[in-house]
């Protein structure tokens, strides 16, 4: 498989997001679903709809999210609607929560490692293409999170993150967090989770990732770590696999007084072996030209 192009720029502001999107020189058609995190209650480092507007106008996008499988003010509908108001979500976008009703749509996943299934909102059945738009920061189960989670977890039902939470053992939110898996069997439930939904937008899908507030908590910490790095820049591709290794690969090559921080929790949760799996799945590859523009 041939190098992806991933486009990178040290400039971050909303009209730079805009600016890498074009570099990837795609338009996407139809009905375009712009997949991002929200930020759970209480939590500092989301990127904030005021950031996003200008890429979400460009694309004509329509916000889209789904329940949380845990604790705290997103994982019901009613809840969840609630704080997507208190976030100023709706001021400013068309917000669909994809899994606001059932039954939730089945992707097949014929070469999955270990899960055949995945589950995501019915609602993604509403939508031509798709833009994930991703913070880059870490997280505390996977490790980091960024295109590969978005399109895994990100996507997934309420039902559907249990079940990749729990490698396919559960679907019930409540029980799935007593019994969890081998941590390498969650994270290649993420990358079997993650190939059936960008095969399902193959073509019509495209990443942006955003490296800010780099924290080593995700959105979805109501308390969570302030960012520990500098801010780094913004990457754009085709190839969620590509972008992800670019993102931890800045990281790595860093200098930043608080690379080690963040690199211990990558690697104490295995989390580069997210990346291991999508790549043997083959919808994408860590081969990579870093483009700056």
């Amino acid at each position: 498989m041939e190098k992806s192009k991933v486009y990178f720029t040290k400039e971050i502001t909303p009209e730079a997001v805009v600016k890498i999107y074009e570099k990837l020189g795609v338009s996407l058609p139809g009905k375009v679903a712009v997949k991002l995190h929200s930020g759970e209650q209480g939590n500092q480092n989301y990127l904030r709809p005021e950031f996003v507007k200008p890429i979400v106008e460009h694309v004509n996008g329509t916000v889209v999210e789904c329940n949380t499988a845990y604790g705290g003010a997103r994982n019901s509908t009613e809840k969840h609607k609630k704080l997507l108001e208190e976030h100023n979500w709706n001021k400013y976008f068309d917000v669909d929560l994809m899994d606001e009703e059932g039954p939730d749509k089945v992707l097949k996943i014929e070469n999955g490692k270990i899960l055949k299934e995945n589950y995501v909102g019915k609602n993604i059945d509403k939508y031509d293409s798709m833009l994930v738009l991703s913070h880059f920061k870490g997280h505390p189960m996977g490790g980091y999170g960024g295109a590969l989670k978005q399109l895994s977890i990100g996507v997934a039902s309420s039902e559907g993150k249990a079940w990749i939470h729990s490698a396919g053992n559960s679907k019930d939110q409540y029980t799935i967090w007593d019994n969890l898996p081998e941590q390498n069997k969650f994270l290649e439930s993420m990358a079997d989770s993650a190939s059936s939904v960008h095969n399902l937008f193959k073509g019509k899908i495209a990443y942006i990732s955003v490296m800010k507030n780099l924290s080593v908590d995700c959105d979805c910490c109501a308390v969570a770590e302030d960012p520990c790095m500098q801010d780094i820049g913004i990457l754009a591709s085709l190839d969620p696999i590509a972008i992800d290794q670019a993102c931890i690969d800045l990281v790595y090559n860093s200098n930043d007084p608080g690379r080690d921080h963040f690199v211990e929790r990558v690697e104490r949760q295995n989390g580069i072996h997210t990346i291991e799996a999508a790549a043997e799945l083959g919808f994408g590859t860590r081969e990579y030209e870093l483009i700056n523009v």
